[in-house]
């Protein structure tokens, strides 16, 4: 059975989860639209920054943000000038990793989306005298729907079973940044299989879950991978 330090580990997974999803679809949808329509040549080079964490080790980019963000970092320099100290071992740390390497499992298939959509719904909207703003808000969001909710899923479950970044960044901290996959290791490495199969085992559960309700909703969504 679930101790209660594993349930805690796990509600402090989905609370980041929840948290670095919804700052994902904030950030995420206007930078896919952007990608989406562009013909500029740093579309290129965005679009690779975007998708690297597809294909960087997740140790490599937890090291260079815990640098960025320790105290002789650009980022934990700011930081500590803002008076709110160093995000590395804390709670909002965990946040800025979990969305810097999942990002791509948001923008990738809200950009397909967005691709999808022709213009002559947009110019339909334009010569009723619609603005940019209200096309986007009436014509784009519900077209893009099921790449919203692709979107959502994928980055929420993907932070969910983040490793790599998480420990490098948050380190093993009960209850502070202590995660569901560091758990998983700590009762590995302590022989404890009984737990670890628990809570593993939750983890697989709810993972095929939501892929059975994504390809059940959707017989084909846009799965992150990188463009050409």
């Amino acid at each position: 059975m679930l101790s209660s330090a594993d349930l805690d580990t796990l509600l402090l997974t989905f609370k980041v989860a929840g948290i670095a999803t919804t700052i994902m679809l904030l950030v995420g949808t206007p930078l896919a639209w952007w990608l989406s329509r562009t013909h500029s040549v740093w579309k290129g080079p965005i679009n690779a920054i975007v998708a690297l964490p597809l294909v960087l080790p997740p140790t490599v980019l937890g090291f260079y943000l815990l640098v960025l963000m320790g105290p002789s970092g650009v980022i934990g320099q700011v930081t500590n000038w803002l008076g709110l100290g160093t995000l590395p071992f804390t709670f909002y740390g965990l946040v800025v990793g979990s969305v810097l390497y999942s990002m791509p499992f948001v923008v990738q298939p809200l950009q397909a989306a967005f691709a999808m959509i022709g213009k002559q719904s947009l110019e339909a909207a334009a010569t009723l005298r619609a603005s940019p703003l209200d096309s986007f808000f009436s014509v784009v969001l519900p077209l893009a729907k099921p790449g919203f909710i692709t979107a959502a899923i994928l980055g929420f479950t993907h932070t969910v079973g983040e490793f790599g970044v998480v420990l490098m960044i948050g380190g093993n901290i009960p209850n502070k940044t202590r995660v569901v996959s560091v758990q998983i290791y700590n009762h590995v490495e302590a022989l404890e299989y009984n737990d670890a199969h628990w809570l593993a085992g939750c983890l697989l559960l709810f993972s095929f879950t939501v892929l059975l309700v994504l390809y059940t909703l959707f017989k084909s969504p846009p799965l992150a991978q990188p463009f050409k």
